[in-house]
């Protein structure tokens, strides 16, 4: 697996999205997860400073869709997240998070995904899951 042509693929897809406004980059990639980072500063904190619940969840659904890419057949298929229920666990006000997805589930139709977001010193911060769905192409 040519991992970094693979990371700078999934990269150039982020201009002009959410990921690109969110500052969020893939940054490893193995056979069972793929990592994703994201900074933590005044953009993306709720008013009272800290790491905002949204911003999280949308680095969580990010990589969850992002990974059940490995699993398609992408000229045919695509993905859509279906359901996203995520618990935060620690208030983060400056610095890295890293969300990494890992595979619970590879049906043919519905993909489950454990996000699991630490911090730069590998601090806990939330735990997501992650249900997709695969769609025919039209």
């Amino acid at each position: 697996m040519d991992t970094k042509r693979l990371l700078q693929a999934f990269n150039s897809r982020n201009k002009n999205t959410l990921m690109e406004t969110l500052d969020i980059e893939y940054v490893a990639i193995g056979e069972d997860f793929l990592t994703a980072k994201m900074p933590v500063s005044s953009k993306v904190h709720q008013p009272y400073g800290q790491l905002h619940g949204g911003a999280t969840a949308a680095l969580a659904e990010t990589v969850g869709s992002a990974a059940s890419n490995f699993f398609i057949d992408s000229k045919n298929q695509f993905i859509n997240g279906i359901q996203l229920s995520i618990n935060h666990i620690k208030s983060k006000t400056d610095g890295v998070v890293y969300a990494t997805a890992k595979n619970i589930h590879k049906g043919k139709s519905t993909h489950l995904w454990e996000v699991t977001i630490v911090d730069e010193l590998q601090n806990l911060i939330s735990v997501a899951k992650m249900t997709n769905i695969v769609l025919a192409k039209k």
